[in-house]
Protein backbone atom coordinates (compact mmCIF):
# COMPACT_ATOMS: atom_id res chain seq x y z
CA UNK A 1 0.00 0.00 0.00
CA UNK A 2 1.18 3.35 -1.06
CA UNK A 3 1.94 5.40 2.18
CA UNK A 4 0.25 8.79 2.22
CA UNK A 5 2.73 11.87 1.89
CA UNK A 6 2.57 14.24 5.77
CA UNK A 7 2.88 17.25 3.29
CA UNK A 8 -0.18 16.48 0.61
CA UNK A 9 -2.79 18.22 3.19
CA UNK A 10 -0.56 21.07 2.89
CA UNK A 11 -0.69 21.22 -1.03
CA UNK A 12 -4.59 22.40 -0.48
CA UNK A 13 -3.75 25.31 1.23
CA UNK A 14 -0.06 26.57 -0.48
CA UNK A 15 -0.55 29.07 -2.65
CA UNK A 16 0.25 28.73 -6.61
CA UNK A 17 2.69 31.08 -7.50
CA UNK A 18 6.07 30.59 -7.14
CA UNK A 19 6.55 34.42 -6.33
CA UNK A 20 4.09 33.52 -2.83
CA UNK A 21 5.64 30.60 -2.44
CA UNK A 22 9.19 32.19 -2.17
CA UNK A 23 8.21 34.62 0.06
CA UNK A 24 6.76 31.82 2.37
CA UNK A 25 10.02 29.87 2.32
CA UNK A 26 11.59 33.16 3.46
CA UNK A 27 8.71 34.98 5.91
CA UNK A 28 8.51 31.59 7.82
CA UNK A 29 11.85 30.77 8.65
CA UNK A 30 12.24 34.69 9.82
CA UNK A 31 8.86 34.42 11.47
CA UNK A 32 10.00 31.47 13.55
CA UNK A 33 13.19 32.55 14.79
CA UNK A 34 10.96 35.95 15.77
CA UNK A 35 8.99 34.33 18.10
CA UNK A 36 12.39 31.71 19.76
CA UNK A 37 14.10 35.36 20.14
CA UNK A 38 10.73 37.23 21.47
CA UNK A 39 10.71 34.26 24.31
CA UNK A 40 14.43 33.84 24.78
CA UNK A 41 14.41 38.00 25.29
CA UNK A 42 11.43 37.87 28.02
CA UNK A 43 12.09 34.54 29.50
CA UNK A 44 15.80 35.53 29.99
CA UNK A 45 17.23 39.07 29.70
CA UNK A 46 13.80 40.97 30.38
CA UNK A 47 12.40 38.99 33.43
CA UNK A 48 16.14 39.10 34.92
CA UNK A 49 16.36 42.82 34.51
CA UNK A 50 13.10 43.29 36.01
CA UNK A 51 13.80 41.52 38.90
CA UNK A 52 16.69 43.11 39.44
CA UNK A 53 15.55 46.54 39.42
CA UNK A 54 12.71 45.43 41.67
CA UNK A 55 15.22 43.94 43.98
CA UNK A 56 17.23 47.23 43.99
CA UNK A 57 13.77 49.41 44.49
CA UNK A 58 12.69 46.96 47.33
CA UNK A 59 15.69 47.22 49.28
CA UNK A 60 15.79 51.09 49.04
CA UNK A 61 11.91 50.85 50.18
CA UNK A 62 12.39 48.74 52.98
CA UNK A 63 15.00 50.73 54.36
CA UNK A 64 12.78 53.86 53.90
CA UNK A 65 10.28 51.70 55.83
CA UNK A 66 12.53 50.75 58.72
CA UNK A 67 13.81 54.79 59.30
CA UNK A 68 10.10 55.64 59.39
CA UNK A 69 9.14 52.59 61.56
CA UNK A 70 11.74 54.41 63.93
CA UNK A 71 10.10 57.68 64.27
CA UNK A 72 6.63 57.07 61.98
CA UNK A 73 5.88 61.31 61.35
CA UNK A 74 5.45 63.30 58.34
CA UNK A 75 9.15 65.05 59.89
CA UNK A 76 10.66 62.09 59.30
CA UNK A 77 9.25 61.84 56.23
CA UNK A 78 10.39 64.90 54.84
CA UNK A 79 14.12 63.96 56.39
CA UNK A 80 14.21 60.90 54.33
CA UNK A 81 12.80 62.74 51.20
CA UNK A 82 15.43 65.33 51.28
CA UNK A 83 18.07 62.73 50.63
CA UNK A 84 15.95 60.20 48.13
CA UNK A 85 14.39 62.75 45.95
CA UNK A 86 17.52 63.95 44.95
CA UNK A 87 19.07 60.63 44.31
CA UNK A 88 16.99 58.00 43.90
CA UNK A 89 13.76 60.06 42.61
CA UNK A 90 11.39 58.92 45.34
CA UNK A 91 8.95 60.80 47.27
CA UNK A 92 7.74 60.32 50.59
CA UNK A 93 5.12 61.42 52.81
CA UNK A 94 3.02 59.61 55.53
CA UNK A 95 -0.57 59.38 56.19
CA UNK A 96 -1.27 59.27 59.96
CA UNK A 97 -4.14 56.82 61.25
CA UNK A 98 -4.82 55.40 57.80
CA UNK A 99 -4.88 52.00 57.14
CA UNK A 100 -4.99 49.65 53.65
CA UNK A 101 -5.52 46.40 51.88
CA UNK A 102 -3.43 44.65 51.54
CA UNK A 103 -5.05 41.65 50.10
CA UNK A 104 -5.91 43.17 46.82
CA UNK A 105 -2.94 41.45 44.63
CA UNK A 106 -4.36 41.16 41.19
CA UNK A 107 -1.78 40.99 38.50
CA UNK A 108 -3.35 41.78 34.89
CA UNK A 109 -1.53 42.90 31.92
CA UNK A 110 2.07 44.38 31.94
CA UNK A 111 1.34 46.34 34.76
CA UNK A 112 0.32 42.54 36.82
CA UNK A 113 4.39 41.41 35.37
CA UNK A 114 5.79 44.51 37.27
CA UNK A 115 3.35 44.02 40.23
CA UNK A 116 4.86 40.42 40.69
CA UNK A 117 8.28 40.93 40.59
CA UNK A 118 7.95 43.99 42.68
CA UNK A 119 5.37 41.82 45.15
CA UNK A 120 7.79 38.78 45.44
CA UNK A 121 11.39 41.36 46.22
CA UNK A 122 8.84 42.88 48.58
CA UNK A 123 8.23 40.10 50.20
CA UNK A 124 11.37 38.83 50.77
CA UNK A 125 12.75 42.63 52.05
CA UNK A 126 10.68 43.43 54.91
CA UNK A 127 7.76 42.09 56.54
CA UNK A 128 5.13 45.04 57.05
CA UNK A 129 2.24 44.70 55.04
CA UNK A 130 1.70 46.92 51.63
CA UNK A 131 -0.21 47.84 48.81
CA UNK A 132 0.86 48.52 45.50
CA UNK A 133 -0.72 50.71 43.01
CA UNK A 134 0.59 51.03 38.87
CA UNK A 135 -0.67 51.92 35.89
CA UNK A 136 0.62 51.71 32.71
CA UNK A 137 -0.76 55.22 31.41
CA UNK A 138 0.85 56.56 34.46
CA UNK A 139 4.97 57.26 34.90
CA UNK A 140 4.66 56.73 38.88
CA UNK A 141 4.38 53.57 40.90
CA UNK A 142 3.45 54.08 44.37
CA UNK A 143 3.89 51.87 47.38
CA UNK A 144 1.68 51.84 50.49
CA UNK A 145 3.40 50.54 53.82
CA UNK A 146 1.43 49.73 56.77
CA UNK A 147 3.01 50.79 60.28
CA UNK A 148 1.45 51.00 63.46
CA UNK A 149 0.80 54.29 63.71
CA UNK A 150 -0.28 54.98 59.74
CA UNK A 151 0.96 54.38 56.46
CA UNK A 152 4.14 55.31 54.58
CA UNK A 153 3.62 56.39 50.69
CA UNK A 154 6.70 56.03 48.68
CA UNK A 155 6.11 57.48 44.74
CA UNK A 156 8.85 56.58 42.44
CA UNK A 157 9.60 56.71 38.82
CA UNK A 158 8.07 54.29 36.69
CA UNK A 159 11.33 54.00 34.80
CA UNK A 160 13.08 52.55 38.07
CA UNK A 161 11.40 49.00 37.16
CA UNK A 162 10.91 48.92 33.51
CA UNK A 163 13.81 49.65 30.64
CA UNK A 164 12.34 50.88 27.55
CA UNK A 165 15.26 49.28 26.07
CA UNK A 166 13.02 46.30 25.78
CA UNK A 167 10.80 48.03 23.53
CA UNK A 168 13.38 49.06 21.54
CA UNK A 169 15.02 45.55 20.78
CA UNK A 170 11.56 44.25 20.01
CA UNK A 171 10.70 47.47 18.04
CA UNK A 172 13.98 47.15 15.95
CA UNK A 173 13.46 43.33 15.55
CA UNK A 174 10.56 43.38 13.99
CA UNK A 175 11.41 46.25 12.18
CA UNK A 176 14.31 44.94 10.77
CA UNK A 177 13.07 41.89 10.06
CA UNK A 178 10.26 43.57 7.54
CA UNK A 179 12.03 45.54 5.76
CA UNK A 180 14.22 42.67 5.14
CA UNK A 181 11.59 40.78 3.66
CA UNK A 182 10.60 43.45 1.58
CA UNK A 183 14.17 43.57 0.12
CA UNK A 184 14.10 39.84 -0.41
CA UNK A 185 10.35 40.26 -2.17
CA UNK A 186 11.57 42.68 -4.46
CA UNK A 187 14.86 40.67 -5.13
CA UNK A 188 12.83 37.60 -5.65
CA UNK A 189 10.06 39.34 -7.42
CA UNK A 190 13.28 40.18 -10.16
CA UNK A 191 14.46 37.16 -10.60
CA UNK A 192 10.93 35.85 -10.99
CA UNK A 193 10.61 37.64 -13.97
CA UNK A 194 12.04 35.72 -16.10
CA UNK A 195 10.72 32.78 -15.61
CA UNK A 196 7.11 34.34 -16.40
CA UNK A 197 8.28 35.73 -19.67
CA UNK A 198 9.56 32.32 -20.99
CA UNK A 199 6.45 31.08 -20.04
CA UNK A 200 4.36 33.93 -21.90
CA UNK A 201 6.58 33.08 -24.81
CA UNK A 202 6.16 29.68 -24.64
CA UNK A 203 2.39 29.86 -23.93
CA UNK A 204 2.62 32.68 -27.44
CA UNK A 205 4.69 30.14 -29.84
CA UNK A 206 2.56 27.50 -29.11
CA UNK A 207 -0.19 29.23 -30.34
CA UNK A 208 1.47 30.35 -34.07
CA UNK A 209 2.44 34.11 -32.49
CA UNK A 210 5.89 35.86 -33.31
CA UNK A 211 7.48 36.47 -29.80
CA UNK A 212 9.89 39.30 -30.65
CA UNK A 213 10.21 40.67 -26.82
CA UNK A 214 11.60 37.93 -25.83
CA UNK A 215 15.36 37.88 -24.67
CA UNK A 216 17.47 35.70 -22.30
CA UNK A 217 18.15 37.12 -18.69
CA UNK A 218 17.92 36.05 -15.38
CA UNK A 219 19.77 33.64 -13.55
CA UNK A 220 22.19 31.07 -14.52
CA UNK A 221 19.37 28.16 -14.87
CA UNK A 222 16.85 30.88 -16.03
CA UNK A 223 18.85 31.84 -19.18
CA UNK A 224 20.14 27.81 -19.88
CA UNK A 225 15.77 27.30 -20.20
CA UNK A 226 15.73 30.23 -22.46
CA UNK A 227 18.48 29.53 -24.07
CA UNK A 228 16.88 26.21 -24.76
CA UNK A 229 13.54 27.80 -25.73
CA UNK A 230 15.43 30.30 -28.46
CA UNK A 231 17.17 27.05 -29.95
CA UNK A 232 13.90 25.39 -30.04
CA UNK A 233 12.13 28.08 -31.54
CA UNK A 234 14.61 28.25 -34.16
CA UNK A 235 14.62 24.79 -34.71
CA UNK A 236 11.08 23.97 -35.23
CA UNK A 237 11.17 27.46 -37.80
CA UNK A 238 13.71 25.83 -39.88
CA UNK A 239 12.31 22.81 -40.15
CA UNK A 240 8.66 24.49 -41.03
CA UNK A 241 10.49 26.40 -44.06
CA UNK A 242 12.37 23.85 -45.14
CA UNK A 243 8.75 21.53 -45.63
CA UNK A 244 7.16 24.74 -46.62
CA UNK A 245 10.17 25.08 -49.32
CA UNK A 246 10.11 21.40 -50.40
CA UNK A 247 6.36 21.51 -50.40
CA UNK A 248 6.45 24.03 -52.93
CA UNK A 249 8.65 21.96 -55.13
CA UNK A 250 6.22 18.43 -54.77
CA UNK A 251 3.33 20.89 -55.78
CA UNK A 252 5.15 22.17 -59.06
CA UNK A 253 6.59 19.07 -59.99
CA UNK A 254 3.10 17.14 -59.54
CA UNK A 255 1.26 19.55 -61.21
CA UNK A 256 2.75 19.87 -64.26
CA UNK A 257 2.42 16.38 -65.88
CA UNK A 258 -1.06 16.34 -64.03
CA UNK A 259 -2.06 19.47 -66.00
CA UNK A 260 -0.60 17.69 -69.41
CA UNK A 261 -2.73 14.82 -68.52
CA UNK A 262 -5.76 16.46 -68.15
CA UNK A 263 -5.11 18.20 -71.75
CA UNK A 264 -4.22 14.77 -73.11
CA UNK A 265 -7.43 13.42 -71.70
CA UNK A 266 -9.67 15.80 -73.16
CA UNK A 267 -8.60 15.31 -76.37
CA UNK A 268 -9.80 11.92 -76.40
CA UNK A 269 -13.10 10.58 -77.34
CA UNK A 270 -15.81 10.69 -74.85
CA UNK A 271 -16.15 7.02 -74.39
CA UNK A 272 -16.34 4.63 -71.68
CA UNK A 273 -12.77 4.14 -70.76
CA UNK A 274 -12.01 8.08 -71.47
CA UNK A 275 -14.66 8.89 -69.11
CA UNK A 276 -12.93 6.43 -66.65
CA UNK A 277 -9.08 8.20 -67.14
CA UNK A 278 -10.48 11.63 -66.44
CA UNK A 279 -12.29 10.75 -63.56
CA UNK A 280 -9.01 9.03 -62.33
CA UNK A 281 -6.95 12.51 -63.49
CA UNK A 282 -9.65 14.08 -61.66
CA UNK A 283 -9.33 11.95 -58.20
CA UNK A 284 -5.42 12.01 -58.57
CA UNK A 285 -5.66 16.05 -58.29
CA UNK A 286 -7.81 16.15 -55.41
CA UNK A 287 -5.95 13.94 -53.66
CA UNK A 288 -2.87 15.90 -54.23
CA UNK A 289 -4.19 19.53 -53.17
CA UNK A 290 -5.69 17.56 -50.11
CA UNK A 291 -2.12 16.17 -49.44
CA UNK A 292 -0.45 19.85 -49.75
CA UNK A 293 -3.47 21.61 -47.72
CA UNK A 294 -2.66 18.94 -44.85
CA UNK A 295 1.26 19.54 -44.90
CA UNK A 296 1.39 23.01 -45.72
CA UNK A 297 -0.35 23.89 -42.52
CA UNK A 298 -0.49 27.69 -41.48
CA UNK A 299 2.53 28.79 -40.11
CA UNK A 300 3.19 31.63 -42.19
CA UNK A 301 -0.25 33.31 -41.68
CA UNK A 302 -0.72 36.24 -39.26
CA UNK A 303 -2.65 36.36 -36.29
CA UNK A 304 -5.25 38.82 -35.94
CA UNK A 305 -8.14 39.37 -33.92
CA UNK A 306 -11.23 38.12 -35.22
CA UNK A 307 -15.47 37.65 -34.26
CA UNK A 308 -15.67 34.08 -33.83
CA UNK A 309 -19.72 34.42 -33.85
CA UNK A 310 -19.40 36.54 -36.92
CA UNK A 311 -16.72 34.22 -38.58
CA UNK A 312 -18.44 30.90 -37.90
CA UNK A 313 -22.06 32.89 -39.85
CA UNK A 314 -20.20 33.43 -42.82
CA UNK A 315 -18.51 30.18 -43.15
CA UNK A 316 -22.35 28.94 -42.77
CA UNK A 317 -23.70 30.66 -44.91
CA UNK A 318 -21.48 29.57 -47.70
CA UNK A 319 -23.34 26.07 -46.94
CA UNK A 320 -26.52 27.64 -47.39
CA UNK A 321 -27.00 26.55 -50.96
CA UNK A 322 -27.14 22.92 -49.81
CA UNK A 323 -29.96 21.18 -48.65
CA UNK A 324 -28.47 20.13 -45.60
CA UNK A 325 -30.29 22.60 -42.43
CA UNK A 326 -27.32 24.10 -39.93
CA UNK A 327 -28.58 25.86 -36.87
CA UNK A 328 -26.06 28.20 -35.41
CA UNK A 329 -27.00 29.66 -31.51
CA UNK A 330 -24.43 31.55 -29.80
CA UNK A 331 -24.53 32.91 -26.09
CA UNK A 332 -22.32 35.96 -27.07
CA UNK A 333 -22.71 38.47 -30.01
CA UNK A 334 -19.41 39.64 -29.48
CA UNK A 335 -16.94 36.93 -28.72
CA UNK A 336 -13.65 37.74 -30.15
CA UNK A 337 -9.95 36.25 -30.02
CA UNK A 338 -6.52 36.27 -31.66
CA UNK A 339 -6.62 33.80 -34.53
CA UNK A 340 -5.50 33.02 -38.05
CA UNK A 341 -8.49 33.94 -39.78
CA UNK A 342 -7.49 31.54 -42.52
CA UNK A 343 -6.74 28.49 -40.82
CA UNK A 344 -9.53 28.68 -38.58
CA UNK A 345 -12.10 28.91 -41.86
CA UNK A 346 -10.64 25.77 -42.87
CA UNK A 347 -11.00 24.03 -39.51
CA UNK A 348 -14.71 25.07 -39.17
CA UNK A 349 -15.41 24.55 -42.48
CA UNK A 350 -14.00 20.77 -42.83
CA UNK A 351 -15.79 20.32 -39.57
CA UNK A 352 -18.87 20.97 -40.83
CA UNK A 353 -18.37 19.64 -44.69
CA UNK A 354 -18.08 16.52 -42.63
CA UNK A 355 -21.35 17.01 -40.45
CA UNK A 356 -23.11 17.84 -43.46
CA UNK A 357 -21.94 14.91 -45.59
CA UNK A 358 -23.07 12.46 -43.63
CA UNK A 359 -27.04 14.16 -41.67
CA UNK A 360 -29.82 15.82 -42.92
CA UNK A 361 -29.25 18.33 -39.77
CA UNK A 362 -26.25 20.41 -38.22
CA UNK A 363 -26.31 22.56 -35.08
CA UNK A 364 -23.70 24.66 -33.98
CA UNK A 365 -23.32 26.42 -31.09
CA UNK A 366 -20.55 29.11 -29.42
CA UNK A 367 -20.36 29.93 -25.68
CA UNK A 368 -17.61 31.56 -23.61
CA UNK A 369 -16.69 31.13 -19.62
CA UNK A 370 -14.01 32.75 -17.99
CA UNK A 371 -11.03 30.53 -19.38
CA UNK A 372 -11.92 29.09 -22.86
CA UNK A 373 -14.42 29.49 -25.75
CA UNK A 374 -16.44 26.40 -26.69
CA UNK A 375 -17.59 25.60 -30.38
CA UNK A 376 -20.03 22.41 -30.14
CA UNK A 377 -20.99 20.90 -33.51
CA UNK A 378 -23.81 18.71 -33.41
CA UNK A 379 -25.41 16.39 -36.65
CA UNK A 380 -28.23 13.93 -36.75
CA UNK A 381 -25.88 11.32 -38.97
CA UNK A 382 -24.73 7.84 -38.25
CA UNK A 383 -22.30 9.38 -36.34
CA UNK A 384 -18.75 7.51 -35.54
CA UNK A 385 -18.13 4.08 -32.87
CA UNK A 386 -16.64 5.15 -29.87
CA UNK A 387 -13.72 3.27 -30.52
CA UNK A 388 -12.54 5.28 -33.70
CA UNK A 389 -12.92 8.67 -31.63
CA UNK A 390 -8.95 8.72 -31.48
CA UNK A 391 -8.16 7.33 -34.90
CA UNK A 392 -10.14 9.64 -36.53
CA UNK A 393 -8.07 12.43 -36.04
CA UNK A 394 -5.04 10.34 -37.41
CA UNK A 395 -3.66 11.29 -40.85
CA UNK A 396 -5.66 9.08 -43.71
CA UNK A 397 -7.52 7.41 -41.27
CA UNK A 398 -11.09 6.89 -42.66
CA UNK A 399 -13.29 4.30 -40.97
CA UNK A 400 -14.85 3.39 -44.58
CA UNK A 401 -11.64 1.15 -45.54
CA UNK A 402 -12.76 1.35 -49.10
CA UNK A 403 -11.40 4.69 -50.00
CA UNK A 404 -13.97 5.06 -52.06
CA UNK A 405 -14.49 8.71 -52.94
CA UNK A 406 -18.28 8.35 -52.99
CA UNK A 407 -18.40 7.68 -49.10
CA UNK A 408 -15.93 10.25 -48.31
CA UNK A 409 -13.04 12.22 -48.42
CA UNK A 410 -9.06 10.70 -47.99
CA UNK A 411 -9.25 10.85 -44.14
CA UNK A 412 -7.31 14.19 -43.48
CA UNK A 413 -10.51 16.77 -42.65
CA UNK A 414 -10.28 16.05 -38.75
CA UNK A 415 -6.68 15.92 -38.96
CA UNK A 416 -6.26 19.27 -40.20
CA UNK A 417 -9.23 20.40 -37.73
CA UNK A 418 -6.87 19.33 -35.02
CA UNK A 419 -3.49 20.75 -35.84
CA UNK A 420 -5.27 24.21 -36.30
CA UNK A 421 -6.80 24.20 -32.99
CA UNK A 422 -3.68 22.80 -31.29
CA UNK A 423 -1.47 25.22 -32.99
CA UNK A 424 -4.06 27.87 -31.54
CA UNK A 425 -3.39 26.38 -27.82
CA UNK A 426 -6.83 24.51 -27.60
CA UNK A 427 -8.65 21.07 -27.77
CA UNK A 428 -10.64 19.20 -29.94
CA UNK A 429 -12.65 16.28 -28.93
CA UNK A 430 -15.45 14.08 -30.04
CA UNK A 431 -18.56 12.69 -28.24
CA UNK A 432 -21.87 10.92 -28.96
CA UNK A 433 -24.70 14.20 -30.21
CA UNK A 434 -27.78 14.36 -28.28
CA UNK A 435 -29.20 14.43 -31.78
CA UNK A 436 -28.55 11.18 -32.68
CA UNK A 437 -25.31 11.74 -34.57
CA UNK A 438 -21.40 13.20 -33.80
CA UNK A 439 -20.50 15.99 -31.52
CA UNK A 440 -17.35 17.82 -31.91
CA UNK A 441 -16.02 20.24 -28.91
CA UNK A 442 -13.25 22.82 -29.38
CA UNK A 443 -11.79 24.55 -26.84
CA UNK A 444 -9.85 27.83 -27.72
CA UNK A 445 -8.36 29.84 -24.85
CA UNK A 446 -8.88 33.38 -24.25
Amino acid sequence: MRALSPFKPLKKIMPRSLLLRSFLILAVPIFLIQIISTFVFFDRHWDRMTDRLAYSVAGEIAIITNQMAESPSEETAQQLQKLTDKNLGILISFAEGQKIDSSNKVFKGWGGIVKRTLTKSLDLAMEYPYQIKLKVSEKIVRVDVQLEKGVVQILLPKKRLFSSSGYAFLLWMFSVSFLLLFIAMLLMRNQIRPIKRLAVAADRFGKGRDVPFFKIEGAREVRQASQAFVGMRERINRQIQQRTTMLAGVSHDLRTPLTRMKLQAAMLSDDAEAQSLKSDIEEMERMINAYLEFTKGDQDEEVKRINIAEEIEHIIESFGRNRTKIIFEKSYDDISLFLKPIAFKRCLSNLISNAEKYADGVWVSLSQDKENVTIIIDDNGSGIAEENYENVFKPFFREDQSRNRKTGGVGLGLSIAQDVVLSHGGDISLAKSSEGGLRVIIHLPL
